[in-house]
């Protein structure tokens, strides 16, 4: 069974920076995607940022490309979500999740990541 752990959010002035980390437990590391979404208050869900199974290939929603790093240490089980240059609309709730799964690649969509962490709360104040 795949755990997921979010930690690493707060309060931060826009123009900082924070690091999200989500540690996985269960499976085999290596071989899972993982993805940050996040869901501000009154919003849907949304994609922002994915790294692939094995060899770290990584995508990006427009909103955050250019100003956030997803990235894997494979010795600590653990996917980070370097966030810098924060603006007040990336406070929202992130959430890391994980795809087992062999078919899928870089994928965007919420429901192809069955496993999910409880959430980490980001505030960008102005």
């Amino acid at each position: 069974q795949v755990r997921l752990v979010e930690s690493g959010g707060g309060l931060v002035q826009a123009g900082g920076s924070l690091r999200l980390s989500c540690e996985a437990s269960g499976g085999t590391f290596p071989s899972y995607a993982v993805a940050w979404f996040r869901q501000a208050p009154g919003k849907e869900r949304e994609f922002v940022a994915t790294i692939s199974r094995n060899y770290g290939a990584t995508h990006y929603a427009d909103s955050v490309k250019g100003r956030f790093t997803i990235s894997r240490d494979v010795a600590k089980n653990t996917v980070y979500l370097q966030m810098d240059s924060l603006k007040p609309e990336d406070t929202a709730v992130y959430y890391c999740a994980g795809d087992t799964g062999q078919y899928r690649y870089l994928s965007t969509l919420s429901n192809d990541y069955p496993y999910w962490g409880q959430g980490t709360q980001v505030t960008v104040s102005s």
